[in-house]
C-alpha cells in the first residue's frame, strides 16, 4: 500500500445523526452526489458508513444499515470510485464488498463480530483495525490510561495478532489509533504527538481526526459547539500535515481539498530534501 503521498479518504455518512453532517446525505441520490463531490474535491477513496458512532447514538438494525450503505457503494463503485465500508457488521461488510467496495473499515477491530476476521481472510480485502474499547455510548468503556501511547499501541498490536491468528494476511492490515474513541482531548493530543510509535508498528496508518470535538475545543475552548466547520477543517488540515510527516497511509476527512493540499506540500518538501 505504499504511495508517494498520504491518501485522502473522504467521509460519506449515509446517516441521519452523524456528529458533523448527519442527515445531509441521507438519501441515495444525495449520498452518491456527495461522494462524487468528495472525489472532485481531492479524495482518493470514499469511506461509506451507514451507522453513526458518535456519543449518544443508537445502533441501527442490520437491515437498515444494509439499505443505507449497499446501493450507495454499488453506484459509486460502478463509477470507478475506490470504496471502503465503515461498518462493524460482517453482513454489511460482505454485501458492500459484493457491491464493489475494496476495503473494510471496522472501528471495533473485529471485537463487535468475530466473523469480520474470517471475511477479511477469505476475501483478501484490506482491513482497518481501529483502537477501540467499546461503543461511545457504553459508560463502562474505560478512558483511563497510565501511559496513553504505549497502551493504545499495545492494544492495537494485540488486535493485529488476533487478526493474523484468524488467517488475515499481515500485509492486508491497516491500523488506526482511534482518536476520540475512549479518549479525551489530552489523550488525543498525546497520540498525535507520537504518531511515530504507531508508524513503527510497520503497518499502513490511518489517522481520523476530522472535525472531532477535541479540535473544536482547541478552536473555541469556552464553547466548542461554536467552532465552525471551516475552523475545524483548518485544524484537520494541520493534523494532515502531522500525519503525512509521520508517513501515514491515509487521513480520513470530511473536506478533502485542504487536506490534499497539505499532504502534497509535505510530499514536495520531502522530495526537495532528498
Amino acid at each position: 500500500m505504499s504511495q508517494a503521498r498520504t491518501q485522502i479518504m473522504g467521509v460519506l455518512n449515509v446517516t441521519p445523526d452523524s456528529f458533523s453532517d448527519g442527515g445531509r446525505w441521507f438519501t441515495q441520490a444525495d449520498a452518491v452526489a456527495h461522494g462524487i463531490e468528495l472525489l472532485d474535491g481531492g479524495a482518493d477513496l470514499i469511506d461509506v458508513g451507514g451507522e453513526s458512532t458518535r456519543p449518544g447514538s443508537a445502533r441501527v438494525s442490520e437491515e437498515e444499515e444494509l439499505a443505507r450503505v449497499v446501493p450507495v457503494v454499488r453506484e459509486l463503485a460502478r463509477d470507478g470510485a475506490t470504496i471502503s465500508v465503515d461498518t462493524m457488521r460482517v453482513s454489511v461488510a460482505r454485501a458492500a464488498l459484493d457491491a464493489g467496495a475494496t476495503i473494510i473499515n471496522d472501528v471495533s477491530a473485529g471485537q463487535s463480530e468475530e466473523g469480520m476476521f474470517d471475511l477479511a481472510a477469505g476475501s483478501g480485502a484490506p482491513l482497518v483495525l481501529m483502537h477501540w474499547r467499546g461503543l461511545l455510548t457504553d459508560a463502562s468503556a474505560p478512558v483511563h490510561y497510565d501511559d496513553t501511547v504505549r497502551e493504545v499501541a499495545d492494544e492495537l498490536r494485540a488486535r493485529v495478532d488476533a487478526a493474523i491468528a484468524a488467517g488475515v494476511q499481515r500485509d492486508a492490515l491497516i491500523i488506526d489509533p482511534g482518536l476520540g474513541f475512549s479518549k479525551n482531548a489530552e489523550h488525543n493530543w498525546e497520540v498525535l504527538a507520537r504518531l511515530d510509535v504507531f508508524a513503527d508498528i510497520g503497518l499502513p496508518l490511518l489517522v481520523a481526526a476530522s472535525r472531532k470535538r477535541f479540535l473544536a475545543s482547541l478552536v473555541s475552548p469556552d464553547d466548542p459547539g461554536a467552532a465552525t466547520q471551516e475552523q475545524r477543517d483548518a485544524a484537520t488540515a494541520a493534523i494532515t500535515v502531522m500525519a503525512a510527516q509521520a508517513g501515514a497511509w491515509a487521513v480520513r476527512v470530511h473536506e478533502p481539498n485542504s487536506s490534499r493540499i497539505a499532504a502534497e506540500a509535505v510530499t514536495a518538501v520531502r522530495r526537495a530534501g532528498s
